[in-house]
């Protein structure tokens, strides 16, 4: 039976050399991003240096996201060639007794030679999280949004759905390489509030360079009476121009990258776990 190009294989343990897919994550508190850059402390960066702690050679991981200073990940998705004799499960924990405490690597899996974890994605899903409140809450801060004067939850609700579906979102963030396409398609927007806390989360095929950040804090303009749903959905269908802002970077998180067949990748890596 063929299989697709992302499709996973399980190799034996004594392979000379294999690809795995790890999913990394991470508190980006004190990350310069997920990319790796000379003399500034990354994801990437990090993840490579426990790499070669146990004998990884190779030049660069293949990450699936970009994420800004700041920017949390729960389920970011990497890719590397290793020449491993242990298994999965032992990989998991060399990497993590070498990696620093805001880092951790959840799950190691290995896939075919060919998997590449950002062009084989299917979508993308964040979760933005925020409250309300006048006063400073360092702890809460930490991955959270303070907002204030407090936000409409109603209009909040009602403005998320203009997102959804196939649009161009030039007037939302900018393509990852220069001239690229800014349309994207938007399968999930959406808005719920528990214990005093508004979660947005937001599912896409792919997303514009600060996309996710641009969208919340069109919304919450939105919700505090400052922008019109109207005009939101003027710049969606029309590319209208709006005041310029980013919601915080620390209010976001990556949670997962999904792909074709990512059914049968849990379903495996449950007995390899």
């Amino acid at each position: 039976m063929e299989s697709s190009s992302c499709s996973l294989i399980i190799f034996s343990p004594i392979s000379a050399m294999a690809r795995y897919q790890l999913i990394l994550a991470y508190d980006g508190a004190k990350l310069e991003g997920s990319q790796r850059q000379k003399s500034r402390r990354t994801a990437q960066g990090e993840l490579e240096k426990a790499l070669r702690t146990i004998g990884w050679t190779g030049r660069s991981v293949l990450i699936a996201g970009r994420t800004d200073s700041g920017v949390h990940a729960e389920g970011q998705s990497v890719a590397l060639d290793f020449e491993w004799a242990h298994g999965p499960e032992k990989l998991r924990a060399a990497l993590n007794s070498n990696l620093p405490s805001d880092l951790a690597v959840r799950v190691v899996r290995e896939v075919n030679p060919d998997f590449q974890p950002r062009f084989d994605a299917t979508s993308r899903r964040y979760r933005y999280r925020l409250f309300c409140d006048p006063v400073r809450d360092p702890v809460r801060e930490r991955f959270a949004w303070r907002v204030w004067p407090a936000v409409n939850g109603s209009l909040l609700q009602s403005v998320s759905p203009v997102f959804l579906g196939k649009h161009d979102f030039a007037a939302f963030g900018s393509p990852m390489t220069r001239g690229g396409s800014t349309l994207r398609t938007v399968m999930l927007s959406a808005w719920t509030e528990s214990e005093g806390e508004w979660q947005y989360q937001v599912r896409a095929d792919a997303f514009l360079y600060r996309m996710v950040r641009r969208l919340v804090h069109v919304q919450v303009a939105v919700a505090q009476g400052r922008l019109s749903v109207e005009q939101v959905q003027q710049a969606v269908e029309n590319q209208v121009r709006l005041p310029s802002g980013l919601a915080p970077a620390h209010g976001l998180s990556l949670v997962e990258v999904t792909y074709q067949d990512q059914a049968n990748w849990k379903t495996v890596n449950r007995k390899l776990e």
